[in-house]
């Protein structure tokens, strides 16, 4: 079951001379002894009792005993995962319905990473666990894999641990630390995808090959089932449990938004026939596409955003009719759906504003789901499609800027049963005061006309005399969409606080192009050589803020984190007459390099191929890396990243902040954590630490004078 394509020798772009290349040696002598000289320089200037009360306010909400302890259903129990000051690497744990829901619910102990931790001397990051369904024992979970990274990046390693004895499995399933894809084909039986040695690994870093592991089998003797190409992103092979629907789906991820489904059949790979911009849904006897682009079939045109059914096996028969389930408008996208027993529920945005519907398998008429309130948001979602008594239970998480998260359950009513209306289940306290703030949303027009929506939470009654200190965030890619969420964090270190003044901070959020906020179509609009809306559109929300009296250069600060970097990367070399100070995190910036660093060549459909020198024309105009000049204008900048991110990587903020030092720019601070992978941490006394370091770098910029 081999899935591969060649690729055709081509030009080279010229790299440009590049006098930091000696920082790409992430763990090398002279590049962490720069990073300590740099971190103590930054540490020494933010410093100070502020510091330590704002890191302790943080601090305080991310430990709080108060939080939802959010948790998925296996069988009769709750699983949830817990960090807090006792447990700062955190705890594996479940507990029943009727205690959950409890004020004082009891937990059963299943792994304690800190205990793990001392014993073993390897400071692991928690990384997820799959549970065995329960078919393969006796009806009950008994095995589940536990994912484990030694310093929080990507790459981890994989064991077998025992629910029952609360132990791993002695001589049990164990695949070394690496990037890999691990899954479990029956109880004795993975599918695996590691990094195996040469060629076992894409030019993105991640599985080029998936391995059938036997228990007892040295990793080595495992038989290779399932290859793509060098060039492509990952190879999955993942088995299907649902009972009376078991198969393997074989998926070639192409590239970021491009992949070929299989099913192995016989020993052979039966490919759904359909392009590889289409995402394709398989559940039991049905499969569903969402289309990236326009897409015809049987003679239809279906819009990009769309959500189509059918029937699996006429569609493999070559029976191309689908029923639209979902068709966008101008106004309203698709962003998840969720199978309970007998239902799709579908979570919708309509201007950045959630809609729940739920359809009925068959015939595909959709119902609104009531209960969604205007500027939130509301995730909902199957709570165990398989459970014969609750199959058709729902989650629904809302959540807003000033309205702390609420998690209700309700049943949806199928095969002649009645429903159930959504009960609050738990309720987040409220970890600051927002009395007297509000929230709106407004709307900016970019450089060709475009509006794009933003979302502004602040003082009720604002005085519009553009002297109140403002925090504009984006992203702005991958079709991510940024929405209204509840940060105890955001609250405390911004809308709350207040300056000499009296004024309180202002938080925007710009739901520019890239995103994923109005579907396909908006994302594409910035991708390539188009990336440059994304920025303009981000640039736009910031002009809008100042032209309405909200805030001034002197008043406007802007952050990103990754991709978002990247954005506000753009906003320090191409606007820096907007923004008063700026925050870059785990940030892209080097777009000549990115495709050879860490995990860079996987967004060569985001960005575009740095190595053909037309693209290179396009991709130099948004590097920011390469758009630093001497003698520029620019707002302070403080550059904060992890060592040990094997995403991103922390070069390119050392390479970014190194050439503006060299410039002559001295208005320019750095900070790396030495752990913590692309979150940048590891715990929350590190997250609380970044985000107390970046809120008071920001505020203090913006009040220094």
């Amino acid at each position: 079951m081999t899935e591969t394509t060649g690729t055709a020798d081509r030009p080279t772009a010229e790299q440009p001379h590049d006098e930091h290349l000696w920082l790409e040696d992430i763990t090398g002598s002279a590049p962490l002894d720069w990073v300590a000289q740099q971190n103590a320089r930054t540490l020494a200037m933010l410093e100070g009792p502020q510091l330590r009360r704002l890191e302790a306010d943080v601090l305080e909400v991310m430990d709080s005993a108060e939080r939802i302890p959010m948790v998925a259903k296996h069988g009769p129990h709750y699983y949830n995962f817990w960090r807090d000051a006792e447990h700062p690497r955190g705890v594996f744990r479940r507990t029943t319905w009727e205690s959950w829901i409890s004020e004082d619910p009891q937990w059963e102990l299943l792994l304690d990473v800190d205990a793990l931790a001392a014993e073993e001397g390897v400071e692991w990051v928690w990384g997820g666990a799959r549970l065995l369904r329960p078919q393969y024992t006796g009806g009950v979970h008994r095995r589940m894999l536990v994912s484990l990274s030694p310093d929080g990046g990507d790459a981890k390693r994989v064991r077998e641990f025992d629910l029952a004895e609360k132990r791993f499995v002695p001589g049990g399933f164990d695949v070394p630390t690496a990037k890999s894809s691990v899954t479990w084909a029956d109880a004795d039986t993975l599918h695996v995808g590691t990094d195996f040695g040469p060629g076992s690994m894409t030019t993105s870093s991640y599985p080029r090959t998936v391995r059938v592991l036997r228990r007892g089998q040295e990793l080595a003797e495992a038989e290779q089932v399932f290859e793509v190409a060098e060039d492509h992103i990952q190879a999955v092979l993942v088995r299907d449990h649902t009972p009376g629907f078991v198969r393997d789906v074989a998926v070639d991820v192409v590239d970021f938004f491009s992949s070929r489904t299989h099913l192995v059949r016989g020993g052979r790979l039966v490919h759904i026939d359909v392009p590889d911009s289409v995402t394709v849904d398989l559940h039991r006897q049905w499969v569903l596409l969402r289309p990236q682009e326009e897409l015809e079939l049987a003679g239809a045109v279906h819009p990009a955003g769309s959500l189509l059914a059918a029937d699996l096996e006429a569609f493999l028969a070559g029976n191309r009719s689908v029923t639209a389930v979902f068709v966008p408008d101008g106004r309203t996208s698709l962003q998840s759906w969720s199978w309970t027993a007998e239902r799709l529920v579908l979570n919708l945005l309509r201007d950045v504003s959630s809609v729940v519907r739920v359809a009925e398998p068959g015939p595909w008429t959709t119902s609104e789901l009531p209960g969604a309130p205007a500027l939130h948001s509301v995730d909902a979602y199957a709570v165990d499609d398989e459970d014969p008594e609750a199959g058709n239970d729902h989650w629904l998480v809302a959540t807003g800027f000033l309205t702390p998260t609420t998690v209700s359950r309700g049943t949806l009513p199928a095969g002649g049963r009645p429903g159930a209306a959504p009960a609050v289940a738990r309720t987040a306290p409220a970890f600051f005061d927002a009395s007297g703030l509000h929230v709106e949303q407004h709307f900016a027009v970019s450089e060709d006309g475009t509006r794009v929506p933003y979302f502004q939470v602040g003082p009720a009654g604002l005085v519009l005399d553009g002297a109140n200190p403002t925090l504009l965030s984006g992203y702005g890619g991958f079709e991510v969409s940024r929405t209204p969420a509840y940060s105890g964090a955001l609250g405390r270190s911004w809308l709350t606080r207040t300056d000499e003044a009296g004024r309180s901070g202002v938080y925007v959020l710009a739901n520019i192009r890239g995103g994923g906020e109005y579907g396909p179509d908006w994302h594409r609009a910035a991708l390539r050589e188009n990336r440059h809306r994304a920025y303009e559109d981000f640039a736009a929300v910031a002009a809008d803020l100042q032209a309405r009296g909200v805030c001034s250069r002197e008043t406007l600060a802007c952050s990103g984190g990754s991709n978002g970097g990247l954005l506000v990367g753009n906003m320090l070399t191409r606007w820096p007459h907007l923004f008063g100070a700026v925050s870059c995190g785990v940030p892209l910036l080097d777009m000549r390099r990115y495709t050879r660093l860490s995990a860079g060549y996987s967004w060569i459909a985001e960005y575009g191929d740095p190595d053909d020198p037309e693209q290179w024309e396009f991709i130099r105009t948004f590097s920011p890396y390469h758009l630093l000049r001497e003698g520029e204008d620019y707002p302070p900048v403080l550059f904060w990243t992890a060592t040990s991110d094997d995403r991103v990587g922390p070069v390119q903020a050392r390479k970014t902040a190194a050439r503006m030092l060299d410039l002559g720019h001295e208005d320019v601070w750095f900070y790396e954590a030495l752990e913590g992978g692309h979150a940048g941490a590891g715990d929350n006394k590190q997250a609380a630490r970044l985000h107390a370091l970046s809120h008071e770098f920001l505020w203090r910029m913006l009040h220094r004078g």
